[in-house]
């Protein structure tokens, strides 16, 4: 069976991730105004910029996954809500490749969503980080508790400005309250699959 190469599969990722994109900043949008705020409100809660944000409600920015937490936090929600995962999704028993929802963020690190199950509060994502970029420029603290375990190249997670750097097989796990940064600072691809507890 001949398998795509890469550059065929590229234009599919990247109408998958526009199309992605837009569902956030609508959903965004659409919780926001359901909850009576204002776009400014929104930047004071989850202090992300005015601009950055009003450039993500229009699927043109793209949010790095630290953001998309961040402001599903401040909209009292979840990312599976920001991304369109319904009770549905959460209820299935096998998700095919192909069918997960990716986000990929203006650094180019592409998280395909492989679980969002709401009712028991995890997401389960496949995280692909290119060299030299990573999850956030700044450490960011949120509620949670987070697994993250290394399939591929080498990261660094920064917690509470302790460096930790993870190869292959390495597992990590910290609550998500504790500062945290997630860098990959070699030079190839550095593949983890992470899973975000809503809850410690």
């Amino acid at each position: 069976m001949r398998k795509d190469s890469a550059a065929e599969r590229t234009p599919d990722l990247n109408e998958n991730a526009a199309q992605t994109l837009l569902t956030i900043g609508r959903r965004i949008r659409e919780i926001r105004k359901a909850r009576g705020m204002t776009l400014q409100a929104l930047t004071d809660k989850c202090g992300l910029s005015s601009s950055m944000l009003s450039l993500v409600e229009r699927g043109i920015a793209s949010p790095s996954i630290g953001s998309l937490i961040v402001v599903s936090e401040a909209l009292g929600t979840t990312m599976s809500e920001l991304i369109g995962g319904g009770d549905e999704e959460s209820s299935k028993i096998v998700t095919r490749a192909e069918d997960a929802k990716i986000v990929e963020t203006e650094a180019h690190v592409i998280r395909r969503m492989m679980k969002e199950d709401r009712t028991r509060g995890i997401t389960v994502a496949i995280n692909e980080y290119a060299p030299r970029t990573g999850s956030n420029e700044n450490p960011l603290q949120h509620e949670g508790y987070e697994y993250g375990l290394v399939l591929e190249g080498q990261l660094t997670v920064e917690v509470d400005d302790v460096s930790h750097v993870l190869n292959v097989g390495d597992l990590i796990a910290y609550p998500s309250r504790r500062s945290h940064r997630i860098w990959n600072n070699g030079d190839s691809v550095a593949r983890t699959v992470w899973f975000n507890l809503s809850r410690e």
